[in-house]
């Protein structure tokens, strides 16, 4: 698979932490009821018997939670040390390694998809190719679950719990990921912000749920 700007940088940090990172946030989402809320209302209209993607799946915690759902879940990302602590991890999800702008998938293959926290690493010119290629991945009337910390800032970490790491966060306006989402072919069904929890970054955070039209 070939890289695509600084994925490569991407990729090999998500590898440095993935232990750690699997390690630590494998519960987040007992503390995000918010987050479980719109998840199951993915699956619920998700049609019955597709697959519900996890769109940069980390370590796949948020893939099993799907599971638990009653989704069958297929989780992809970029990072091979994520893709190998998931499969460890969580052996109901199927999870395959793979980049935003290539997915692994076939036309039309999931249900939905879920993409939390992951467009935050793409460059501002790779976020309209993502979305086109998350609608390719797409059934008709499809949803994707995008989220995404809110702001005009690009933090950059060179450490991350004790590691050695190069990554961008991009921070994005809540009408800036709509319009692209809808020059992509989506149509956007519900726009949300919050604030962050207390254990969460102080940041705040937007949901936008789109659907292949």
């Amino acid at each position: 698979m070939a890289d695509h700007g600084d994925h490569a940088a991407v990729r090999r940090s998500y590898d440095t932490v993935a232990g750690e990172y699997a390690d630590r946030l494998h519960d987040e989402l007992d503390a995000k009821p918010l987050d479980r809320a719109l998840l199951a209302c993915l699956v619920e209209r998700t049609e019955p018997g597709t697959p519900v993607a996890d769109l940069g799946c980390g370590p796949g915690h948020v893939a099993s939670h799907l599971v638990g759902l009653g989704a069958r879940a297929v989780g992809i990302d970029l990072s091979p040390g994520m893709v190998a602590e998931g499969r460890r991890r969580h052996p109901g999800v199927e999870f395959r390694e793979g980049d935003l702008l290539s997915l692994p998938a076939e036309d039309g293959e999931f249900g939905s998809a879920a993409a939390l926290y992951t467009i935050i690493h793409l460059a501002p010119e790779e976020l309209l190719p993502a979305f086109v290629e998350a609608h390719r991945v797409l059934r008709p009337d499809g949803l994707l679950l995008v989220s995404f910390h809110i702001g005009t800032e690009v933090r950059h970490l060179d450490e991350w719990w004790g590691h050695d790491v190069d990554l961008d966060f991009r921070f994005l306006a809540t009408d800036d990921v709509a319009a692209l989402l809808e020059q992509a072919g989506f149509t956007v069904d519900m726009r949300m912000e919050r604030a962050p929890g207390p254990d969460e970054a102080q940041t705040r955070r937007a949901y936008v749920l789109a659907r292949r039209a």
